[in-house]
Protein backbone atom coordinates (compact mmCIF):
# COMPACT_ATOMS: atom_id res chain seq x y z
CA UNK A 1 0.00 0.00 0.00
CA UNK A 2 0.91 3.56 -0.19
CA UNK A 3 2.17 6.18 1.91
CA UNK A 4 0.53 9.49 0.21
CA UNK A 5 1.14 13.08 1.08
CA UNK A 6 -2.40 15.25 0.81
CA UNK A 7 -1.93 18.95 0.49
CA UNK A 8 -4.58 20.62 2.21
CA UNK A 9 -6.40 23.48 2.13
CA UNK A 10 -4.34 27.06 3.08
CA UNK A 11 -7.71 28.68 3.94
CA UNK A 12 -10.37 27.78 1.83
CA UNK A 13 -11.95 24.36 1.94
CA UNK A 14 -12.98 24.50 -1.29
CA UNK A 15 -9.37 24.01 -2.59
CA UNK A 16 -9.24 20.55 -1.68
CA UNK A 17 -8.93 18.48 -4.97
CA UNK A 18 -10.94 15.53 -5.89
CA UNK A 19 -7.86 13.01 -5.44
CA UNK A 20 -7.23 14.20 -1.82
CA UNK A 21 -10.63 13.99 -0.63
CA UNK A 22 -10.61 10.22 -2.36
CA UNK A 23 -7.44 9.35 -0.31
CA UNK A 24 -8.59 11.15 3.04
CA UNK A 25 -11.95 8.83 2.25
CA UNK A 26 -10.02 5.75 1.83
CA UNK A 27 -7.17 6.12 3.85
CA UNK A 28 -6.45 3.27 6.88
CA UNK A 29 -4.96 6.04 8.71
CA UNK A 30 -4.79 9.64 8.49
CA UNK A 31 -0.92 11.26 9.88
CA UNK A 32 -1.27 15.03 10.71
CA UNK A 33 0.99 17.17 11.83
CA UNK A 34 -1.59 18.89 15.01
CA UNK A 35 -4.57 16.19 15.34
CA UNK A 36 -7.00 18.60 16.12
CA UNK A 37 -6.36 20.85 13.36
CA UNK A 38 -6.85 18.05 11.54
CA UNK A 39 -9.68 16.86 12.66
CA UNK A 40 -11.00 20.21 12.20
CA UNK A 41 -10.81 19.67 8.55
CA UNK A 42 -12.07 16.28 8.42
CA UNK A 43 -15.54 17.31 9.85
CA UNK A 44 -15.31 20.47 7.34
CA UNK A 45 -14.99 18.06 4.84
CA UNK A 46 -18.01 15.59 6.14
CA UNK A 47 -14.85 13.09 7.19
CA UNK A 48 -15.22 12.42 10.71
CA UNK A 49 -14.18 9.27 12.77
CA UNK A 50 -10.88 8.29 11.21
CA UNK A 51 -7.47 7.56 12.81
CA UNK A 52 -5.35 10.30 13.03
CA UNK A 53 -1.48 10.00 14.43
CA UNK A 54 0.45 12.52 15.19
CA UNK A 55 3.42 13.60 13.77
CA UNK A 56 5.42 16.77 13.99
CA UNK A 57 9.59 17.69 14.62
CA UNK A 58 9.17 17.06 18.00
CA UNK A 59 8.17 13.15 17.55
CA UNK A 60 9.42 12.44 13.92
CA UNK A 61 12.04 10.76 15.25
CA UNK A 62 10.17 7.94 17.40
CA UNK A 63 6.88 7.89 14.89
CA UNK A 64 8.66 7.64 11.72
CA UNK A 65 9.18 3.85 11.60
CA UNK A 66 5.91 2.78 13.00
CA UNK A 67 4.09 4.92 9.92
CA UNK A 68 6.28 3.50 7.58
CA UNK A 69 5.44 0.22 8.69
CA UNK A 70 2.23 0.47 8.46
CA UNK A 71 2.22 1.72 5.28
CA UNK A 72 3.40 -1.75 4.45
CA UNK A 73 -0.37 -3.25 4.59
CA UNK A 74 -2.53 -0.13 4.88
CA UNK A 75 -3.38 3.47 3.09
CA UNK A 76 -1.91 5.80 5.02
CA UNK A 77 -2.40 9.64 4.00
CA UNK A 78 -0.02 12.40 5.10
CA UNK A 79 -1.27 16.00 6.00
CA UNK A 80 0.18 18.94 7.20
CA UNK A 81 -1.70 21.75 9.32
CA UNK A 82 -1.91 23.71 5.59
CA UNK A 83 -0.86 23.28 2.25
CA UNK A 84 1.98 20.76 1.11
CA UNK A 85 3.14 18.48 3.72
CA UNK A 86 7.04 18.32 3.99
CA UNK A 87 7.64 21.88 2.85
CA UNK A 88 9.15 23.67 6.16
CA UNK A 89 7.57 20.70 8.37
CA UNK A 90 8.83 17.24 8.70
CA UNK A 91 8.23 14.81 5.93
CA UNK A 92 11.28 14.18 3.68
CA UNK A 93 12.93 12.25 6.54
CA UNK A 94 9.57 10.39 6.27
CA UNK A 95 9.83 9.35 2.50
CA UNK A 96 13.13 8.51 2.73
CA UNK A 97 12.64 6.27 5.38
CA UNK A 98 9.99 5.00 3.54
CA UNK A 99 11.82 4.59 0.04
CA UNK A 100 13.83 2.48 1.68
CA UNK A 101 11.91 0.05 3.27
CA UNK A 102 10.59 -0.07 -0.26
CA UNK A 103 7.33 1.44 0.77
CA UNK A 104 5.53 3.48 -2.72
CA UNK A 105 4.75 6.97 -1.83
CA UNK A 106 2.76 9.39 -4.13
CA UNK A 107 2.98 13.15 -3.27
CA UNK A 108 -0.64 14.72 -4.61
CA UNK A 109 -0.52 17.93 -6.32
CA UNK A 110 -2.30 21.13 -4.17
CA UNK A 111 -2.18 24.34 -2.29
CA UNK A 112 1.28 25.93 -1.49
CA UNK A 113 1.66 29.38 -0.33
CA UNK A 114 5.35 29.50 -1.85
CA UNK A 115 3.87 29.18 -5.44
CA UNK A 116 1.08 31.78 -4.43
CA UNK A 117 3.58 34.45 -3.20
CA UNK A 118 5.33 33.90 -6.39
CA UNK A 119 3.28 34.06 -8.89
CA UNK A 120 1.53 36.79 -7.41
CA UNK A 121 4.18 38.62 -7.57
CA UNK A 122 4.91 39.12 -10.87
CA UNK A 123 9.00 38.68 -10.36
CA UNK A 124 10.77 37.02 -12.98
CA UNK A 125 10.29 33.00 -11.99
CA UNK A 126 12.44 31.82 -14.73
CA UNK A 127 14.76 30.78 -11.90
CA UNK A 128 13.65 31.26 -8.67
CA UNK A 129 14.63 29.81 -4.86
CA UNK A 130 12.21 29.05 -2.21
CA UNK A 131 14.74 29.98 1.58
CA UNK A 132 11.86 28.85 3.94
CA UNK A 133 12.16 30.64 7.15
CA UNK A 134 15.00 33.25 7.60
CA UNK A 135 17.20 32.53 11.10
CA UNK A 136 15.64 34.17 14.35
CA UNK A 137 18.63 36.14 15.06
CA UNK A 138 19.30 39.75 13.61
CA UNK A 139 22.95 39.19 12.38
CA UNK A 140 22.37 35.75 10.77
CA UNK A 141 18.92 37.08 9.26
CA UNK A 142 21.19 40.02 7.40
CA UNK A 143 24.14 37.40 6.60
CA UNK A 144 21.37 34.69 5.04
CA UNK A 145 19.57 37.60 3.28
CA UNK A 146 23.10 39.00 2.01
CA UNK A 147 23.83 35.56 0.60
CA UNK A 148 20.63 34.52 -0.83
CA UNK A 149 20.53 37.80 -3.07
CA UNK A 150 23.77 37.11 -4.11
CA UNK A 151 22.36 34.44 -6.35
CA UNK A 152 20.47 37.22 -8.71
CA UNK A 153 17.22 35.41 -8.83
CA UNK A 154 13.66 35.72 -7.00
CA UNK A 155 13.72 34.29 -3.54
CA UNK A 156 10.47 33.06 -1.73
CA UNK A 157 10.00 32.87 1.99
CA UNK A 158 8.08 32.40 4.71
CA UNK A 159 7.91 34.37 8.13
CA UNK A 160 6.51 34.10 11.40
CA UNK A 161 3.54 37.28 11.81
CA UNK A 162 5.70 38.61 15.22
CA UNK A 163 9.13 38.28 13.72
CA UNK A 164 8.62 39.70 9.83
CA UNK A 165 8.46 43.55 11.17
CA UNK A 166 12.00 42.49 12.07
CA UNK A 167 12.95 40.24 9.13
CA UNK A 168 12.15 42.95 6.89
CA UNK A 169 14.12 45.40 8.60
CA UNK A 170 16.72 43.35 8.71
CA UNK A 171 16.16 42.84 4.91
CA UNK A 172 15.91 46.40 4.71
CA UNK A 173 19.63 46.65 6.17
CA UNK A 174 21.20 44.87 3.37
CA UNK A 175 18.93 45.83 0.61
CA UNK A 176 17.53 48.76 1.38
CA UNK A 177 15.96 49.73 -2.64
CA UNK A 178 15.09 45.63 -2.52
CA UNK A 179 11.64 44.93 -4.32
CA UNK A 180 9.47 42.46 -1.64
CA UNK A 181 5.38 41.43 -2.44
CA UNK A 182 4.40 39.82 0.64
CA UNK A 183 1.09 38.23 1.16
CA UNK A 184 -0.59 37.40 4.59
CA UNK A 185 -3.51 35.15 5.10
CA UNK A 186 -3.09 33.74 1.50
CA UNK A 187 -6.55 32.34 0.24
CA UNK A 188 -8.26 33.33 3.30
CA UNK A 189 -10.96 35.76 4.01
CA UNK A 190 -8.68 38.23 4.84
CA UNK A 191 -5.88 37.99 2.25
CA UNK A 192 -3.35 41.13 2.22
CA UNK A 193 -0.90 41.85 -0.22
CA UNK A 194 1.03 44.43 0.06
CA UNK A 195 4.18 45.32 -2.40
CA UNK A 196 7.45 47.67 -2.42
CA UNK A 197 10.56 48.54 -0.41
CA UNK A 198 10.90 46.55 2.67
CA UNK A 199 10.69 49.65 4.61
CA UNK A 200 7.86 50.61 2.91
CA UNK A 201 5.93 47.05 3.39
CA UNK A 202 6.81 47.69 7.07
CA UNK A 203 5.18 51.08 7.02
CA UNK A 204 2.14 48.85 5.42
CA UNK A 205 1.56 46.10 8.01
CA UNK A 206 -0.30 46.58 11.25
CA UNK A 207 1.57 47.13 14.14
CA UNK A 208 0.67 43.44 15.32
CA UNK A 209 0.18 41.26 12.33
CA UNK A 210 -1.77 37.97 12.43
CA UNK A 211 -2.05 34.87 10.40
CA UNK A 212 0.75 33.09 7.91
CA UNK A 213 3.05 35.08 5.69
CA UNK A 214 4.90 34.63 2.46
CA UNK A 215 7.07 36.91 0.82
CA UNK A 216 8.87 36.92 -2.28
CA UNK A 217 12.22 39.46 -3.05
CA UNK A 218 13.03 40.23 -6.82
CA UNK A 219 16.12 39.29 -8.17
CA UNK A 220 18.63 41.71 -6.52
CA UNK A 221 22.19 43.36 -7.98
CA UNK A 222 24.26 43.78 -4.47
CA UNK A 223 26.70 45.77 -4.82
CA UNK A 224 28.81 47.21 -2.18
CA UNK A 225 28.57 50.73 -0.78
CA UNK A 226 32.31 51.62 -1.32
CA UNK A 227 34.61 49.70 -3.63
CA UNK A 228 36.08 46.42 -1.57
CA UNK A 229 39.52 47.23 -1.95
CA UNK A 230 38.69 50.06 0.94
CA UNK A 231 37.32 47.68 3.49
CA UNK A 232 38.36 50.56 6.05
CA UNK A 233 35.97 52.91 4.93
CA UNK A 234 33.12 50.01 4.79
CA UNK A 235 33.22 49.33 8.38
CA UNK A 236 34.05 53.07 8.97
CA UNK A 237 30.74 53.63 7.71
CA UNK A 238 28.60 51.03 9.23
CA UNK A 239 30.16 51.66 12.94
CA UNK A 240 29.11 55.07 12.32
CA UNK A 241 25.45 53.94 12.14
CA UNK A 242 25.60 51.96 15.15
CA UNK A 243 25.89 48.28 13.88
CA UNK A 244 27.72 46.02 16.32
CA UNK A 245 31.19 44.75 15.54
CA UNK A 246 29.76 41.26 14.72
CA UNK A 247 27.37 42.50 12.66
CA UNK A 248 29.62 44.66 10.56
CA UNK A 249 31.96 41.58 9.80
CA UNK A 250 29.35 39.11 8.66
CA UNK A 251 27.52 41.75 6.70
CA UNK A 252 30.80 42.40 4.52
CA UNK A 253 31.98 39.26 4.42
CA UNK A 254 29.10 38.29 2.40
CA UNK A 255 29.75 41.33 -0.13
CA UNK A 256 32.83 39.88 -0.65
CA UNK A 257 35.24 42.50 1.91
CA UNK A 258 37.35 39.66 2.54
CA UNK A 259 37.95 36.94 5.83
CA UNK A 260 34.93 36.85 8.22
CA UNK A 261 37.66 36.81 11.16
CA UNK A 262 40.13 39.10 9.67
CA UNK A 263 37.04 41.82 8.93
CA UNK A 264 35.89 41.24 12.83
CA UNK A 265 39.50 41.98 14.05
CA UNK A 266 39.46 45.10 11.79
CA UNK A 267 36.18 46.04 12.59
CA UNK A 268 36.92 45.68 16.43
CA UNK A 269 40.36 47.97 16.47
CA UNK A 270 38.50 50.75 14.42
CA UNK A 271 35.77 50.86 16.85
CA UNK A 272 38.05 51.00 19.62
CA UNK A 273 40.37 53.82 17.80
CA UNK A 274 36.82 55.79 17.00
CA UNK A 275 35.81 55.78 21.29
CA UNK A 276 40.23 56.80 22.14
CA UNK A 277 39.36 59.92 19.48
CA UNK A 278 36.05 60.46 20.69
CA UNK A 279 37.96 60.66 24.41
CA UNK A 280 40.65 62.81 23.34
CA UNK A 281 38.39 65.47 22.37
Amino acid sequence: MPLVFVPTPLGNLRDITLRALDVLREADLIVAEDTRVALKLLRGLELPGREIWSYREANARRTTTAIVERARTALVAVTSDAGTPGISDPGSELVAAARDAGVAIEVLPGPTAAMGVALLSGFPLKRFTFEGFPPRSSGARRESFSHALRGGATTIWYESPRRIRAALADLAAVAPDARVFLVREYTKLHEEQLAGTPREVIAQLAERPRGEVAFAVAPYETTPEVPPADAAAAIDALLAKGERVGDVAKLLATRGFGDRRELYARAAARKARRKSSIKER
